[in-house]
């Protein structure tokens, strides 16, 4: 059997989108996958935000799988409002998800990382938390703040043979994207297929990036060859954002 299918990995927010993809194209490097979310079939279920839920959630996974070797922080959340009217608990809200949740989540994985000599965090961020964007203050704190983490853990863990990187994808055609070309749609009175290429225009291919283009950077991220990077944030924009 090949170390790689001696390796476990989990994946939150693993229920469609970005880390359904992910989860998928690990499985078939050969990965032995949990895949946690709220909701959803074929999941452990966790809410990253709430401590005693990712406990029980990474126990279960353990049970299943063995000792955690890879972990891939994908579960977010978004909100978007006029700064002025943005609430406290909307920002609330947006760190205890994208910041705290990325958080607990490593916490609870790394020791197994340690104790193998041999692991690989990644954080799934955003174009976001590179530069900012109107009307999401929030979301666009939370996301700096992950890649603030990803540095950091990098660094302190560079001799561990613990790679954490970050990857910063542009909009993506997701379920979170879909909702909200839905939301600008309704704010400005254009068809969604307006809205939808409002935001496929932020990317200079002019395109949505595809869930399966960010879990292709993931996956190689993952393998033995890419222990020279950590520490970086990948930016799949189609050019939007150097990184």
């Amino acid at each position: 059997m090949s170390a790689v299918r001696l390796r476990h990995a989990v994946v939150t927010g693993a229920s469609r989108g970005i880390g359904a993809a992910i989860a998928d194209a690990l499985e078939t490097e050969g990965f032995r996958v949990s895949r946690l979310a709220r909701s959803g079939a074929a999941t452990i279920r966790c809410d990253v935000a709430e401590a005693d839920s990712v406990t029980t959630a990474f126990a279960e996974a353990r049970a299943r799988h063995g000792p955690i070797h890879v972990l891939i922080n994908n579960a977010g959340q978004t909100v978007s409002a006029p700064f002025a009217k943005a609430s406290l608990d909307s920002l609330r809200r947006m760190l205890d998800v994208n910041l705290v949740g990325a958080w607990q989540c490593t916490q609870a994985a790394l020791p197994d990382m340690l104790d193998a000599g041999w692991g690989r965090i990644i954080n799934v961020a955003s174009t976001a938390g590179i530069a900012g964007y109107p009307y999401t203050a929030a979301y666009c704190a939370s996301k700096h703040a992950l890649v603030g983490l990803t540095r950091s853990l990098a660094k302190e863990l560079a001799r561990r043979h613990v790679t954490v990187n970050a990857l910063c994808p542009g909009f993506t055609d997701t379920d979170m994207v879909g909702a909200a070309v839905t939301r600008l749609a309704a704010a400005s009175g254009r068809s969604e297929a307006d809205a939808r290429m409002t935001l496929a225009a932020f990317n200079p291919q002019h395109r949505l990036i595809r869930p399966e283009e960010v879990a292709s950077a993931a996956v190689w991220l993952c393998r033995a060859d890419a222990e020279g990077m950590t520490g970086q944030t990948l930016s799949i924009s189609g050019g939007e954002i150097p990184s």
